[in-house]
């Protein structure tokens, strides 16, 4: 074993479990089963809960949603926290029956878009307080406020990323809620190890949360969480981890399998050194399995696209694969194609361009017909 340096965050506590501070770094999911099927939730939570998650995350997308958890907190012993999404008024529904709020900032303008973001976070760090709530500031890549992207330049995805998470800690601290962790995601392991060390040389008491977003696949979402973890970990960053993979639901266990063994291997010395990742081969994000996705083609999908472009493997081009309209539309922006999935049809994209919606039986020629426009046009 060698003795890692932590950096010195504040504590944290989440129902039964403390981060930071010297705390074991511990391992998250994400439940993948519609929300108001509580059985399944249930039951998925204790899976999770049972493989060794510290936190179980849930999507609470509408009231009905909200409606479903005191039964679901009922039925399971796991630290559960709530994904708030555009309605951050849920957090009253929500918070009684949770242990920790997480909320996008990025998502914060699609509801009341008149009212300042900072009456809305004051609305949701109050109701965290009255009911014993952790949270979490959770910025992605593909959903930063548009404001907040109109600072910095068109190619630099960081920069409004790292300023709307800082901004986000000071207004937090000034009203005395301190009780929170941040999250900066992105599907480019080297974007992840980037603005996560720059967050932490800003606020190194703020704990983090690392996260390699739409990862993919086993075995390459696991290789590309690796990166960034054994990169930040190993420098004293990270108090919270979460695989991000596209599986089926019933091994959503295996993101924490995965996450305990790279752990493990850091703790071990089992660290590369930082591996120059995807620079010249395809590259094939997608989003994990969770309760957003509105087809459950979409897992098989990902998989059948992985297997279609092989051929193009020694090509510098990223394809992305996304399984909802939350994060599907912004985070297939930056692919050279793209793909998310709605109840029936799957979107393809080029970049920002809009190429049509598809069958999902119909998606795949359509995919190779721009991937091989793509190649003949970089030969």
């Amino acid at each position: 074993m060698v003795e890692l340096k932590r950096n010195p965050t504040r504590a944290v506590r989440i129902g039964s479990i403390t981060i930071g501070a010297g705390h074991p770094i511990a391992a998250q999911s994400m439940t993948a089963t519609h929300t108001t099927d509580v059985a399944a939730t249930i039951d998925q939570a204790n899976a999770l809960h049972a493989a060794g998650a510290g936190v179980v995350r849930i999507a609470v997308d509408s009231k009905s949603d909200a409606a479903a958890l005191p039964a679901i907190r009922a039925g399971t012993q796991a630290n559960l926290a709530i994904d708030l999404q555009e309605n951050y008024r849920l957090a009253v529904d929500v918070a009684p029956h949770v242990d920790k709020l997480r909320y996008n900032p990025g998502h914060l303008y699609h509801h009341e878009p008149t009212k300042p973001w900072q009456d809305k976070v004051r609305f949701i760090a109050d109701v965290a307080a009255k009911h014993d709530c952790a949270m979490r500031v959770g910025v992605n890549c593909g959903s930063v406020d548009p404001a907040k992207k109109e600072k910095f330049a068109e190619d630099d995805s960081i920069g409004p990323m790292l300023a709307s998470a800082l901004e986000h800690c000071e207004l937090l601290d000034s009203i005395g809620f301190t009780r929170y962790a941040v999250s900066l995601k992105d599907s480019d392991p080297k974007k992840v190890i980037e603005v996560n060390r720059r967050f932490a040389e800003a606020r190194p008491d703020v704990p983090l949360h690392l996260g390699v977003t739409e990862a993919g696949m086993p075995p390459d979402g696991i290789i590309k969480t690796r990166i960034a973890f054994e990169q930040l970990i190993s420098r004293g960053i990270g108090d919270t981890v979460r695989v991000s993979l596209t599986v089926p639901n019933a091994d959503k266990p295996e993101e924490i399998a995965a996450a305990q063994a790279i752990l493990s291997d850091i703790a071990a010395g089992r660290v590369r050194s930082v591996v120059d990742y995807g620079l010249s081969s395809l590259n094939i994000i997608s989003c994990p399995s969770c309760s957003r996705v509105e087809n459950e083609a979409f897992i098989e999908l990902a998989k059948q696209v992985k297997e279609m472009t092989a051929y193009a493997k020694d090509h510098a081009i990223t394809i992305a694969v996304m399984g909802c309209r939350v994060n599907g539309p912004g985070e297939t922006d930056d692919a050279d194609l793209g793909l998310w999935c709605g109840p029936t049809h799957v979107n393809l994209k080029k970049r920002s361009a809009e190429l049509g919606a598809y069958p999902y039986d119909a998606i795949l020629p359509k995919l190779r017909e721009e991937l091989d426009k793509l190649i003949g046009g970089r030969s």
